[in-house]
């Protein structure tokens, strides 16, 4: 099983809005072998009047100043240097320094378009491995996720719980015309990647949170979770049941938050 661990989360924080979901701090004993990463083929049909965007994306806020300042969005091929640049000036050089260097957008549209999926492949994460050791709770060889595993995570739940939403949103629009460009061409020619990413949001906010302690088993080298229920859910969910329920609940309001920039409807309200 995949453990993108936190800073996927920060990941999924900073882009969920951003696209920045990474694969990182991923656990030694808790991951699955990769598969290749799930690219949909365009189906050859009769066109049909685009619709437009379920989720059209607010309008940037005005600023004169901001506006002067800004120069246009490189090609989508060559635009890894200034994206990174922008990243380390809006968020710091800690979340750049997270980054792969190349083709960045292009990994950032893929995951968050795989997060739904039973898989994310580490072949297209934007993020660099950090080790970092997975610690089941064991008492009478019986494994659970508990405290000793929840830990790890929050010092970046904090990070999350305090990021500059307005910021992120800002960076977001930025350059969402290369976001869309990097989603047309991954097989969605069609479609609007701020509608996947209310999508992915939604299915996040839609992960369970089991009263009791989380049990797992070791059938081989690798852990799984005991309940055919939660081992089935997708590699998105299984991230925030793996940081604990409290650090879980944390990042699902932060998730609202930003889907209530993103989202079409003036509540913000899902559907």
């Amino acid at each position: 099983m995949d453990d993108p661990d936190l800073k996927l989360l920060l990941g999924i924080i900073i882009l969920i809005v951003l696209g920045v979901v990474g694969w990182t701090y991923r656990d030694q004993f808790f991951s699955e072998p990769e598969p290749e990463p799930i690219v949909t083929e365009p189906v050859a049909v009769e066109p049909e009047p685009d619709p437009g965007p379920k989720h059209p994306l607010p309008e940037p806020r005005t600023d004169e100043t901001r506006t002067r300042e800004l120069v246009p969005l490189p090609p989508l091929n060559d635009s890894d240097a200034y994206f990174l640049l922008e990243i380390g000036t809006t968020l710091g050089p800690v979340i750049e320094s997270l980054l792969v260097r190349e083709a960045v957008i292009d990994r950032l549209v893929t995951t968050t378009d795989n997060l739904p999926r039973k898989h994310v492949s580490e072949k297209i994460r934007p993020v660099g491995r950090l080790a970092q050791t997975f610690r089941p709770d064991t008492f009478d060889d019986v494994f659970t996720l508990g405290p000793a595993n929840f830990s790890r995570y929050d010092d970046l739940v904090v990070q999350i719980a305090g990021a500059d939403v307005d910021a992120i949103v800002d960076l977001y629009q930025r350059f969402y015309p290369l976001f869309q460009q990097s989603y047309e061409r991954l097989g969605y020619p069609d479609a609007y990647f701020n509608d996947r990413l209310i999508e992915v949001i939604d299915h996040l906010l839609e992960t369970p949170a089991p009263n009791e302690p989380i049990q797992l088993i070791r059938p081989n080298v690798l852990y799984e979770f005991a309940d055919p229920g939660l081992e089935s859910l997708s590699s998105g969910q299984k991230l925030l049941l793996r940081m604990g329920p409290a650090n879980a609940a944390t990042v699902k309001g932060v998730l609202i938050e930003f889907r209530s920039r993103l989202a079409a409807r003036p509540d913000g309200g899902r559907r």
